[in-house]
């Protein structure tokens, strides 16, 4: 296997979005850095960005009718947020206006969502939010850089209250009435539960909290438990181990995506038989390949899987990184 010199060296001939995270994450280049100043650049001006930018200034947009719609504003709101965009770029202003122009009164942010009336829905487009996307739009604005805003420090607030003895149950908001996911009252959203661990961890003062020691913990019991448990239909079995970009719904890559952001699950058992799943992965040259795929980002590098992904192979080694481990 090649050192990771190597693989580095090849991340920096990516996308430049990687190239830009990679230099960051995992070189640990400083932002005013030349070439870290060279890659956001030119990361701003790749047309595949600004067509997301594009897209995002119809914020709420198209009405969410299932949370693992990869095509959806919210999980590209998301992206942009993750590869490094933020409040001083142009064409952010009009989209975080819209965000914050659809704020509950319970404080968080809301999303366009349409429930079927065959699970208990109107059937109509309403605003309202739950805890399967409420806390990707929370994390994203903080992402951009809006984490001491008074709207998100209060949405941050109003989550970590949903959190139960066993980590965040299936929520929504009032407009919905009854309407819950298909499980038992009394079981954790193992998504929800990822997704509100994903936002808080960004807060430090809610990283240590024992609403995020409880709900990490909960995710590492379900994967003890994954092959007598799956609460709310969220399996963690095959296709949950399969390496995927980007970060959107529950699989092994997301979940280690947040985990690690909490230094004290460092030495879990189950928390290193993920990680040990995932290194099992890379090829001969220490690269890694999507198992699986987005079809609406089907046009982007990490949208095939028969060649090895900057991405994926980005994400791999970030989550490493934050261990201090080498492949």
């Amino acid at each position: 296997m090649k050192s990771i010199d190597k693989v580095i060296e090849w991340l920096l001939e990516g996308p430049p979005w990687v190239q830009y995270r990679a230099r960051l994450d995992i070189l640990g280049q400083p932002e005013r850095d030349v070439e870290v100043t060279a890659a956001r650049q030119a990361m701003l001006a790749h047309p595949k960005i600004k067509a997301l930018l594009s897209e995002l200034a119809d914020w709420p947009g198209p009405a969410l009718k299932r949370h693992n719609d990869a095509s959806h504003l919210l999980h590209k709101l998301v992206f942009i947020s993750d590869i490094g965009l933020n409040t001083n770029d142009p064409d952010l202003g009009k989209i975080i206006q819209n965000i914050f122009e659809h704020q509950s009164k319970e404080g968080a942010f809301q999303v366009v969502a349409n429930v079927s009336p065959q699970y208990g829905g109107s059937g109509q487009d309403q605003l309202a939010w739950m805890l399967c996307d409420a806390p990707s739009v929370l994390y994203s604005l903080v992402k951009l850089g809006l984490r001491e805003n008074p709207e998100v420090q209060s949405a941050a607030k109003h989550l970590a209250s949903l959190s139960f003895e066993n980590g965040w149950p299936c929520t929504v908001s009032p407009e919905f009435g009854k309407f819950r996911g298909p499980g038992r009252k009394t079981d954790p959203c193992p998504y929800g539960t990822l997704i509100s661990l994903k936002a808080l961890a960004q807060f430090p003062e809610w990283r240590d909290s024992k609403v995020c020691k409880t709900g990490a913990e909960t995710i590492l019991q379900l994967w003890e438990q994954r092959k007598e448990r799956r609460p709310y239909l969220f399996a963690m079995g095959t296709d949950f181990a399969k390496l995927k970009m980007p970060l959107i719904w529950y699989d092994i890559l997301h979940v280690l995506e947040v985990l690690t952001q909490f230094p004290h699950l460092k030495d879990d058992k189950r928390f290193l038989e993920m990680i040990n799943v995932i290194e099992a992965k890379a090829d001969k040259e220490g690269r890694f390949t999507a198992e699986s795929i987005w079809k609406p980002w089907s046009s982007w590098e990490f949208g095939q899987k028969k060649e090895p992904s900057f991405i994926v192979t980005f994400e791999v080694y970030r989550i490493l990184k934050r261990l201090s481990i080498n492949l």
